[in-house]
């Protein structure tokens, strides 16, 4: 699906101002070989552990966007380019981090839409925790398991149900 985030809200106005599509700050930084992506959201909430995340990468994800909450944390990277790997044999359309990565230059060259808030050389810690699909909140918007999510130059829209 071809898709630009200012139709998307020129198109779908009534919903914005209903509260049905919420704009994420701009906040993210554009990684990943992908520019824009688009799927129904996946949430993860974790801090400093990417335990998780390599699991969920691991499953189909064909039509989905990992949004990753790591309470923005700038002392260690979520996913790297093994991951970004993972994600892409997986079909996954793209991940969105509130948090860091790194591998940039590698992750760069992969089929896949990535957004975070910047970059760190240090690997997270692995004791398996953090949860998963439960609604999580930055940027000023709260993103929900099996809301959609769209992402390209001009930023981050979510909605309640698919946009054309």
């Amino acid at each position: 699906m071809r898709f630009k985030t200012p139709d998307l809200l020129d198109n779908n106005e009534a919903r914005i101002q209903a509260g049905s599509i919420r704009i994420v700050a701009p906040m993210f930084r554009h990684y990943g070989g992908r520019s824009a992506f688009s799927g129904q959201i996946v949430t993860l909430k974790l801090f400093e552990d990417n335990s998780l995340v390599r699991e969920v990468l691991a499953e189909q994800g064909r039509d989905k966007v990992l949004v990753i909450d790591g309470g923005g944390s700038m002392r260690c990277a979520l996913v790297g380019d093994q991951l970004a790997i993972l994600a892409h044999r997986n079909a996954w359309e793209g991940i969105v981090v509130y948090g860091c990565i790194r591998d940039s230059e590698d992750i760069s060259r992969i089929d896949i839409g990535l957004r975070a808030l910047d970059t760190h050389p240090l690997k997270s810690i692995k004791k398996g925790v953090g949860d998963r699909d439960l609604a999580v909140s930055f940027g000023g918007v709260t993103f929900r398991p099996g809301e959609w999510i769209y992402v390209d130059g001009d930023g981050v829209v979510v909605s309640e149900q698919p946009l054309s």
